[in-house]
């Protein structure tokens, strides 16, 4: 889920432009297969270098295509601090059709 700080950025157009470059580039390279499993297609644009509010404005971190990844669902929430714990279970963020988070929707998927 994107915080209240990330939301600007993830609504700008460059992030929108930067991220349909890199999933254009990695559909050039393989198919848009997931950088991590390499076994499903890519769903998720992901940081390596997580955004939080001390580099949220940095451009070396959050437009820098070398800190990207094309991930599909399943790995990425399982990266660390990708999901919420509540009572005990993993409940997962959920991502619209354009891989953007939905901010305050979870689910107890597990692909």
């Amino acid at each position: 889920m994107a915080h209240a700080y990330a939301k600007p950025f993830y609504d700008s157009n460059a992030w929108q432009s930067c991220r349909k470059s890199y999933i254009a580039k990695r559909v050039a390279a393989d198919g848009g297969l997931c950088e991590n499993c390499h076994q499903r297609i890519g769903y998720i644009v992901h940081h390596k270098i997580m955004i939080d509010e001390s580099n949220v404005n940095d451009v070396n971190i959050t437009l820098n295509q070398d800190n990207l990844q094309y991930v599909c669902k399943y790995c990425h929430d399982r990266m660390e601090n990708h999901f919420v714990k509540r009572g005990g279970q993993k409940n997962f963020c959920v991502f619209d059709e354009n891989g953007q988070p939905i901010v305050g929707v979870f689910s107890d998927e597990k692909n």
